[in-house]
């Protein structure tokens, strides 16, 4: 097929996309770990959650694991972006293991929110996922019984908490700003004097993407969203679109198109996930251009400036 007979297919990528400051940060601490340090260099549960970026780092040194008992003595570990619960460097530190914190300073913010909190005798009602890293982290900052773990507006009905008068709310950082605003919603009607954290702990990253997604969803007939299937701000993109009405995929790579999704589909949308790199966003362009004439549009709705510091020790690395 020559290019001449290719359909046309209209292309709108969302700005901002990808990669935010702290998943570059976190991606920066595992490099100058090993430049500073050495191959290899452990880390703690996967650094971010996308597999191309654990895989460019495990051909650099990295060995990932998800305790602590699997690294070696006298070999330096990194904590991954999502934060370890406060017994994990404490366990680090018993056994002599130098170790640098990657975790997002958005989510160490949290952290430090849970602890004021819990010090003021507050009871934590947190809005998060079960089971995922982020949740672990902040609910392993304060004692256990400090803080109750909800899911949706449906979870709060049957909330039992020793205090309905004293209580407070925090949020993972990777939430969808619509599902949680349902949740809060909720839970002021239960408990009208729950105090809310100062400023809203869904990390700018999060909401900037998903208002670029929602600002292409209504103009294109499909919307591909790149990120692994364990990271929930690419979930929630995910969500983001198919709220404004539009179907959304998610895949991994390029190689993960179906190109039969693409049967009557004229615009095409795509965003990635905090996770993932451009270069994959590149990756399924140049697919999609295999198959069509591609008539690429970015359409930004803000543009992000934020950097956050390296740990102390690694900045002259």
């Amino acid at each position: 097929m020559n290019d001449v007979e290719k359909p046309m297919l209209e292309l709108l990528i969302a700005a901002p996309r990808g990669f935010c400051a702290g998943v570059d940060r976190a991606i920066r601490i595992v490099e100058l770990a090993i430049e500073r340090y050495g191959a290899p260099v452990y880390v703690r549960h996967e650094i971010v959650h996308n597999k191309y970026v654990v895989d460019t780092l495990k051909a650099k040194g990295a060995i990932f694991v998800e305790e602590l008992d699997q690294v070696p003595d006298d070999v330096p570990v990194v904590f991954s972006a999502h934060g370890v619960p406060k017994a994990v460097p404490a366990k680090a530190e018993a056994r002599g293991l130098s170790y640098l914190d990657a975790t997002c300073p958005l989510v160490s913010k949290v952290h430090r929110q849970a602890e004021r909190l819990v010090a003021a005798g507050r009871h934590i009602i947190f809005i998060g996922h079960a089971g995922h890293p982020e949740v672990i982290g902040t609910f392993g900052q304060v004692p256990e019984g400090n803080m109750t773990l909800v899911e949706t507006a449906a979870d709060v009905a049957s909330l039992s908490v020793p205090d309905p008068e004293n209580l407070a709310f925090l949020t993972q950082t990777t939430l969808s700003v619509e599902d949680t605003a349902a949740v809060l919603a909720a839970l002021r009607v239960r408990f009208p004097s729950i105090v809310a954290p100062h400023a809203d702990d869904i990390c700018y990253a999060t909401t900037n993407r998903q208002t670029a997604v929602k600002a292409i969803a209504g103009s294109v007939d499909l919307v591909l969203v790149i990120g692994a299937p364990n990271s929930s701000n690419s979930l929630r993109l995910v969500e983001v679109a198919e709220r404004e009405g539009t179907p959304a995929r998610l895949i991994q790579r390029a190689q993960d198109l179906d190109f039969a999704w693409l049967d009557g589909v004229g615009s095409l949308g795509i965003t990635a996930g905090a996770s993932a790199p451009e270069v994959l966003v590149r990756e399924v362009v140049a697919r999609l251009a295999e198959r069509f004439e591609v008539l690429e549009r970015e359409v930004e709705t803000t543009r992000e400036t934020i950097a956050f510091k390296l740990p102390r020790g690694l900045e002259a690395a």
